[in-house]
């Protein structure tokens, strides 16, 4: 009985989080391009703007390679949720963007997108660029020292999503469902 309070509880925060993330961005962004403007590389090299974001529905995810948890899960989740959608998310475009891009050069984030999806597209560039984005799309990101002469990253765990003009269209809390997840997937791109 009282693991199911908690279990409860613990589901009621995590959907009160999302909520409140989901109306900050609203509150922020809603009905006005998302973002600033950027010119970074994708994990091939090649360059790549706020345009790839334009003209089709985008799934965002901010995270970084060397993530031990929430990235590879998140990453793992969303290939798995584009496989689920089938033909009804085709026109959706994924995105894995590096937080981290000190590390995450393209060939690093090219070996580590490539084990999750070939849909998913990875962003990185120049670390002053990365974060300038990162910042315009607000998303919190701090590099953490562990102590040992190493570092890892806190950061943003929200998957984005962002309608055929670039808006904001809200967001996939880390551990949400994964039918609440494909079902806002699929409503995204209905609405292209």
């Amino acid at each position: 009985m009282m693991r199911s309070i908690l279990v409860g509880i613990l589901v009621l925060m995590a959907a009160g989080i999302g909520w409140l993330t989901f109306d900050w961005y609203r509150g922020h962004y809603g009905g006005e391009p998302f973002g600033a403007p950027f010119t970074l590389v994708d994990q091939k090299g090649a360059p790549i703007t706020e345009a790839a974001f334009r003209g089709q529905p985008s799934v965002v995810f901010f995270g970084f390679t060397h993530c031990p948890e929430v990235c590879p899960t998140t990453l793992f989740e969303l290939s798995g949720w584009l496989k689920t959608l089938g033909d009804d998310g085709k026109t959706l475009h994924a995105y894995f963007v590096s937080v981290d891009p000190e590390r995450d050069t393209p060939a690093v984030m090219n070996a580590y997108v490539s084990n999750f999806s070939d849909r998913i597209t990875g962003i990185t560039g120049d670390p002053d660029k990365v974060h300038a984005m990162a910042k315009s799309f607000g998303i919190y990101w701090k590099k953490v020292d562990t102590g040992d002469g190493d570092y890892t990253m806190d950061h943003t765990a929200s998957v984005l999503l962002l309608n055929g003009k670039g808006d904001f269209a809200g967001t996939i809390a880390y551990g949400e469902s994964a039918s609440t997840a494909v079902e806002k997937l699929k409503r995204l791109a209905a609405k292209g």
